[in-house]
């Protein structure tokens, strides 16, 4: 921003070079007053200098913000990992619980036949 403003100051200035060296010159050619001329330069200067200083500012605005929001979404991202990461464990867990308990045992059944 501090270079925006030193630009500023440098334009306002040179306008300022322009008024006095029309002033000195004293040349009028029919065209608008060369003070005029200078004084419209410095204000179109400014309006330019206060339009990108507030471009500046929106585009910090909107840096921040945008870097708030991948924050945000790698937050999501790692908390979403962990989610899945329990959810493996549990299902691993309930798996090996499953297996443990529930064995099969075959039961061989005696027919006796009557002779």
């Amino acid at each position: 921003m501090e270079g925006l403003m030193g630009k500023t100051s440098k334009l306002v200035g040179l306008a300022g070079a322009a008024l006095a060296l029309s002033l000195f010159a004293g040349c009028s050619s029919g065209q608008p007053d060369p003070a005029q001329q200078a004084m419209n330069a410095a204000q179109q200067a400014q309006s330019s200098a206060s339009s990108a200083q507030a471009a500046a500012q929106k585009a910090e605005q909107d840096a921040s913000s945008a870097e708030a929001a991948a924050t945000r979404t790698v937050q999501a991202a790692n908390d979403a990992k962990a989610a899945a990461d329990r959810a493996d464990a549990i299902a691993a867990k309930t798996m090996a619980s499953r297996h443990r308990r529930h064995r099969h045992v075959v039961h061989h059944h005696v027919v006796h036949h009557p002779e």
